[in-house]
C-alpha cells in the first residue's frame, strides 16, 4: 500500500482543519492510499523521530505539508526523492520561532514541550541548503499570511511549481478547493 504523509504545524495537530479535510478527501477518493497523519511534539528531533516511526522503514510516495510541516515535508522529500506539496511552508523557522520559545502544550499528546534555543540549532540541520529535484515540489501560498513572509517561499522555491494566490491568510482559504490538484500531484507520475 503507497504511502502518503500529512504534517501539521507549529502548535498544531492532526486535529486542524486541513488535516481533517486531507484525511476525508483522501478517504473517500483514495481509500487504497495509506495517509499518515502523525501528531507532531513540537521539537525537532522529537518530531524527526515520530516521522521516523510513524513510516516505520517504508518509503512515501509523497508528503504534504503546512507551515513548519511545510519545511518538515521538504526535509523527507530531500531524503526520499519522493514529491511534496507545501502550503504556506515555512522557511528557515528557527528564524521565525525565535519569538516563540516558550512551553506548549500539545491537545492531542496531552503533553508540554519546551521550545528552546537548542531546538533552532536542530531545525538549522534539517534545511537543504539546495533542492535536489525541485520538479518533486508543488508550492502553495497565499500573499495575505499573516505569520510567514510568501517572498520567502518564493524565493527559496523558486525552481518548484508555485501557485501563488492574493489575499488569503495562513491557514489557507478555500484549502479544501485544492485537494484535487494536490492529491493529483502527489500520486501521478509525470
Amino acid at each position: 500500500m503507497s504511502v502518503v504523509l500529512y504534517l501539521h504545524g507549529f502548535a498544531s495537530s492532526s486535529l486542524s482543519d486541513k488535516a481533517q479535510l486531507t484525511k476525508a478527501y483522501f478517504q473517500q477518493h483514495y481509500p487504497a492510499i495509506e495517509l499518515l497523519l502523525p501528531d507532531l511534539p513540537y521539537t525537532p528531533q522529537e518530531a524527526v523521530a515520530e516521522i521516523e516511526l510513524q513510516l516505520a522503514g517504508r518509503q512515501p510516495v509523497a508528503v504534504i505539508g503546512s507551515s513548519l510541516g511545510g519545511f518538515l515535508a521538504t526535509w523527507l522529500a530531500e531524503r526520499f526523492g519522493c514529491k511534496a506539496c507545501l502550503i504556506n511552508p515555512a522557511v528557515a523557522p528557527y528564524q521565525l520561532l525565535q519569538q516563540h520559545l516558550g512551553r506548549y502544550f500539545h491537545p492531542v499528546r496531552q503533553c508540554y514541550y519546551e521550545v528552546c534555543e537548542q531546538a533552532m540549532h536542530g531545525l538549522m540541520q534539517l534545511e537543504p541548503n539546495k533542492l535536489a529535484q525541485p520538479q518533486n515540489y508543488l508550492v502553495l501560498l497565499q500573499t495575505g499570511d499573516e505569520v510567514l513572509d510568501y517572498r520567502q517561499a518564493v524565493q527559496y522555491y523558486q525552481h518548484c511549481q508555485l501557485d501563488v494566490q492574493q489575499g488569503g491568510d495562513h491557514s489557507y482559504r478555500d484549502f479544501q478547493q485544492q485537494l484535487p490538484a494536490i492529491a493529483s500531484f502527489c500520486l501521478h507520475s509525470d
